[in-house]
């Protein structure tokens, strides 16, 4: 039995309910602190077992959790294989925190791979490697498609989500950060003193959504459900 496997095991003999728990090497974050019935007193009682382990109670974590659970819900069917690259880039890195749970939650089976730089080379290395999986899960953030939607517009072409593309030769596209906004999990890199970098570049679009924050209130939001509507309305 895997050090993993035991932390599991002593967490769910002593009432603790894992599938709304990350376990990622020695730390074990709390996805949604009611449902995980994880108290004071059981977290004592697990580190005197586990001292080499930490609990982490971040309330931010958690709120990307429960964004990232309402698509998820529908996004995911049992026992799926998933793809994800890994985690050493920071947005990668909480993606693959938040789907560990779902190992447990629904009984998916996460497949790391290093060489996901994009779907063309995924769709090469999936018949060189011959990946047996279900869906690719990808780590694109509310930030990263509204800033999409601002160079589409400055560019003054046709207007194509990227999370619009949910089935790729017979592989479902998920996009669990999708609804969550990147300072959130800035704000949650910088807390836990995560070594990683955001692996984006700064621009236009980027400035002028920070611009525009200013003037309107949850200006991400909106912009994403008018260019949905939108979106919809053009394909329909």
């Amino acid at each position: 039995m895997t050090m993993k496997q035991e932390v599991i095991r002593f967490l769910q003999k002593n009432g603790v309910e894992t599938r709304f728990v990350s376990i990622v090497d020695e730390k074990v974050y709390i996805n949604n602190l009611k449902l995980s019935r994880f108290s004071r007193k059981k977290e004592e009682i697990f580190l005197e077992e586990f001292p080499n382990f930490e609990v982490k109670r971040s309330k931010i974590f958690q709120k990307i959790c429960t964004r990232a659970s309402r698509v998820l819900k529908n996004a995911l069917s049992p026992h799926d294989k998933v793809l994800l690259k890994g985690p050493g880039n920071c947005v990668n890195l909480t993606l693959y925190a938040v789907l560990e749970s779902y190992t447990r939650k629904y009984g998916v089976e996460l497949i790391v791979y290093n060489g996901m730089d994009g779907l063309n080379e995924l769709e090469v290395q999936k018949k060189k490697l011959d990946l047996d999986i279900d869906a690719v899960a990808l780590p694109l953030t509310l930030d990263g498609e509204v800033e999409h939607i601002l160079e589409t517009m400055l560019n003054g072409e046709k207007l194509e989500l990227l999370n619009s593309q949910s089935n790729k030769n017979g592989v479902k596209m998920i996009y669990p950060f999708i609804n969550v906004p990147r300072s959130w999990i800035e704000s949650w890199i910088a807390i836990e003193g995560l070594n990683c970098d955001f692996g984006d570049k700064a621009g236009l679009p980027r400035d002028m959504l920070e611009f525009l924050e200013g003037f309107i209130p949850d200006v991400r939001e909106k912009m994403m459900s008018s260019a949905a509507y939108l979106s919809q309305k053009d394909g329909s």
